[in-house]
């Protein structure tokens, strides 16, 4: 998947917040959770939900990892 929420872990484990625990106290599911490790498709109301509880933006939670390599012509330019 080109999106990583290694972020939003990292920024949990910043605020000294065992991610697990406080998602799914926070109404997040243990599902979600699982996606959000594996870095997996989440809706964007699940997107939301965390930057209101975090207080934070998607940027701080989620990057676009490019992992389509680049064609020979690219690279050539």
């Amino acid at each position: 998947m080109p999106i990583s929420y290694k972020r939003l872990f990292d920024l949990l484990e910043s605020r000294n917040l065992s991610a697990t625990y406080w998602l799914r106290q926070r109404g997040i599911h243990p599902a979600t959770v699982n996606k959000l490790r594996k870095n997996e498709r989440v809706n964007t109301d699940t997107i939301s939900e965390l930057c209101r509880i975090l207080e934070c933006q998607p940027g701080d939670i989620m990057e676009y990892i490019d992992n389509v390599p680049a064609s020979k012509e690219e690279l050539n330019g």
